[in-house]
């Protein structure tokens, strides 16, 4: 069964600093907290804070050419969760069919941010993730574009050999 969520923030691991997408139902009663690369953190940040940039960015091209092909993106869903990978899937109207692609959870919660799709998550996947408890000290849910430029600013370049993409 699937359940709607929505991104409630962006935050960072306190042991790998690696950015973690906070996904939670409409019901504010389950978080899905989902690690992602620092390029995708800041292309989802820059989304919800509605900022535009001198030229598209990646999932601004990608929804771009989709606009131009008259693609409507209808939902996302991630539907599984194996060896601590997230699964995803885009639903598109194409023509009147409905096609489902898959993506990367990230790229894809960029993209229905950017498009207005719906974000949906098989429950069982909720069910199977690691819990985050938002209230946590030392935890810090960042949705302020500059709070990321502070972020990525102060990374050394060590700090990107950490991150599996």
């Amino acid at each position: 069964m699937l359940k709607e969520m929505k991104v409630a923030g962006i935050t960072v691991d306190p042991f790998t600093n690696t950015p973690i997408v906070l996904l939670k139902d409409l019901d504010d009663k389950d978080v899905l907290p989902i690690w992602i690369g620092l390029l995708e953190a800041s292309s989802i940040a820059t989304a919800l804070e509605n900022i535009e940039t001198p030229r598209p960015m990646t999932h601004d091209l990608l929804k771009n050419i989709l606009n131009s092909l008259d693609v409507k993106v209808v939902k996302i869903e991630i539907n599984d969760l194996k060896d601590n990978t997230y699964y995803a899937l885009l639903h598109l109207d194409v023509n009147k069919k409905r096609l489902a692609i898959d993506a990367r959870p990230s790229d894809a919660i960029a993209i229905a941010i950017r498009t207005g799709a719906s974000i949906f998550v098989e429950e069982s996947v909720i069910q199977r993730s690691a819990k985050v408890d938002l209230a946590q000290k030392g935890d810090k849910v960042v949705t302020d574009t500059a709070e990321w430029e502070d972020i990525l600013e102060n990374l050394s370049q060590d700090d990107f050999g950490k991150y599996k993409m």
